[in-house]
C-alpha cells in the first residue's frame, strides 16, 4: 500500500489531522465509513492477543480510521478501541471474546 492510497483513503474518510491525531468530522455530519472488512484487509498488518486485549498493528497513519470503523460495529466481542498512529488496542469482555474477535479479524486479512 502506497502513500497515495493512504492519502486518498484519509481524504475519502474526510479525516482531519489535529494535534491529537486524525479526527472524524463533526458527528452531526453523516460520515459513511468503508466496511470494516475492507479497512482491515487494506491496513492491518498483524494481531496479537494478551488476555482480554488485542493489539492490532496497522500501516502508519491508518489505526484511527480502522478503529473508528470497528467502534461502529455491533460486535459483542468488542468493548472499545484506543488508536494511535499505527496501533489499535482493543478491549474485549474476556479471553474467549478476544479469541473470537482475533479470529474474526484474521479472517478478514485473507
Amino acid at each position: 500500500m502506497g502513500q497515495a492510497t493512504l492519502s486518498r483513503d484519509i481524504r475519502d474518510l474526510n479525516l482531519s489531522k489535529t494535534a491529537h491525531g486524525y479526527s472524524l468530522p463533526d458527528s452531526s455530519a453523516a460520515l459513511a465509513l468503508p466496511p470494516v472488512s475492507r479497512l482491515v484487509r487494506e491496513f492491518v498488518l498483524g494481531i496479537r492477543s494478551a488476555q482480554n486485549l488485542l493489539v492490532v498493528k496497522t500501516i502508519v497513519g491508518s489505526a484511527q480510521p480502522v478503529a473508528a470503523a470497528m467502534d461502529e460495529t455491533d460486535w459483542s466481542e468488542l468493548v472499545g478501541t484506543i488508536a494511535g498512529d499505527d496501533t489499535i488496542l482493543i478491549v474485549c469482555p474476556d479471553k474467549d471474546d478476544a479469541r473470537k474477535l482475533s479470529s474474526r479479524l484474521e479472517g478478514m486479512l485473507t
